[in-house]
């Protein structure tokens, strides 16, 4: 049977294990911005962006106080945040660098602008904007042209003036 997930189809949270809760909820709310949502007793958090029920959950069921995990191994990538606008992405980026947290890359990508981080626990976190769809670069054949290439930090810190 042929089948395809409708349209507006859309990831709604990312739920993470994580070693210490606390230095988590530092990361994600007090770093990035995210606003806590609710604890479910002391092992686990629900956090947000503009009021939903969450976006991320953390937890510690199965990994307090465990070591993160291999980067040679199965599992997730990365958890990536989009940003609505560019100058949002560049103020969080002013706010990594304000803290002196590090990154450990930038990227254009033609559809999108990123920057790469790791959280506590070594996941990787990607914030990002998209550039609008009209904007997005093809091929010749008219398919997407998606690309890596360093993304202008400068330029980016630019939005805020």
């Amino acid at each position: 049977m042929d089948y395809t997930i409708p349209a507006n189809t859309r990831i709604g949270h990312v739920h993470l294990k994580v070693a210490n809760l606390d230095r988590s909820l530092a990361f994600y709310c007090d770093l990035l911005g995210f606003s806590l949502v609710t604890t479910y007793s002391a092992d686990a958090a629900f956090i947000s962006a503009g009021g939903y029920h969450h976006h991320i959950g953390l937890n510690t069921w199965y990994s307090k106080n465990a070591p993160p995990a291999p980067v040679r191994s199965a599992g997730l990538f990365h958890t990536a945040i989009l940003y609505p606008t560019r100058k949002d992405l560049a103020v969080a980026f002013r706010r990594l660098r304000e803290a002196n947290y590090p990154i450990s890359g930038a990227s254009d990508h033609g559809v999108s602008e990123a920057i790469y981080l790791d959280d506590p626990d070594q996941n990787g976190v990607e914030l990002y904007w998209d550039r609008p769809r009209e904007l997005w670069p093809s091929k010749p054949d008219g398919s997407l042209e998606m690309y890596t290439r360093p993304l202008n930090l400068q330029g980016l810190l630019g939005e805020l003036l």
